[in-house]
């Protein structure tokens, strides 16, 4: 369980820290005093719970709470505040729990117990990839309309490399072989980055595309994919390798071989 508590005040980011201590020694947490250093930690690392003080500058806590819905919209929101007034605006955002300060270790402990995504939900990806057969991704279902095709075969790429930063320069090799001017070839890679840009902030998939500089990665915990659920399970993965992978796109082709090697020790255990 990945747990994120936000408090602008020091004292009571002490005491729920203290509090989670006891109450879930074993969950990974995160105590920030700044929300907008909370919301940046969001987009690196799925959260499943989030303690967040109403009322802080910056982003208050109902407007940090609406941020973690639509980076995960099974987050479990829990409004920690020193009065009651804002709990129906919380309720708005289907908090699962609402608690008066300072607390107690039972008081966390029930909210805990009683959340409204349990951590046994399986995890909802609203992104899927689909690598075997033609490359596609799909986001809530619906296969994602990009400006450029070449925007597609990027992210395609991206996968490809399994959570891999990849250069700019790998990604033109890829893309375009040694056809063309290499000049132009970067100006156009600049457009395809903002399309990719802009195509995932109209989307709210905030966190999906790791970026640095002169390079980009796929965040592999943020999606579902066919490729990397068969890698992990084998023979008990709900997907299966059968020889097509990627076929709309030349350079898939050098990764048949070990992909073929790893379907044939799976075919002998």
């Amino acid at each position: 369980m990945r747990v994120l508590a936000v408090d602008s005040d020091s004292a009571s980011l002490k005491k729920i820290k203290e509090l989670l201590s006891k109450t879930i020694p074993d969950a990974t947490c995160y105590y920030y005093d700044s929300s907008l250093a909370a919301l940046a930690k969001a987009r690196e690392e799925e959260i499943d719970v989030a303690f967040l003080d109403v009322e802080m500058p910056e982003l208050t806590g109902l407007d940090l709470g609406k941020y973690l819905k639509d980076l995960n919209p099974f987050v479990n929101l829990i409004y920690l505040t020193d009065n009651t007034d804002y709990a129906f605006e919380a309720m708005k955002l289907h908090a699962s729990g609402y608690l008066k300060k300072p607390g107690s270790g039972n008081e966390v402990k029930k909210e805990l117990e009683q959340l409204r995504y349990p951590e046994t939900k399986k995890r909802y990806k609203r992104v899927f990839a689909q690598t075997f057969g033609n490359f596609e991704l799909f986001v809530d279902g619906e296969p994602v309309a990009f400006k450029y095709t070449r925007t597609k075969e990027i992210v395609a790429l991206l996968v490809n490399n399994r959570g891999a930063q990849t250069s700019n320069g790998e990604i033109i090799a890829s893309l375009w072989e040694d056809d063309g001017d290499p000049e132009k070839k970067l100006s156009y890679l600049c457009n395809l980055r903002q399309d990719l840009q802009n195509t995932f902030t109209r989307l709210k998939l905030d966190g999906i595309i790791l970026k640095q500089r002169g390079s980009m990665a796929i965040a592999k915990d943020k999606i579902e994919c066919d490729l990397y659920d068969w890698l992990d399970y084998g023979n008990d993965s709900k997907y299966k390798y059968v020889g097509d992978y990627m076929n709309q796109y030349s350079w898939s082709e050098f990764y048949h071989a070990e992909l073929d090697e790893i379907s044939y020790d799976l075919e002998e255990e």
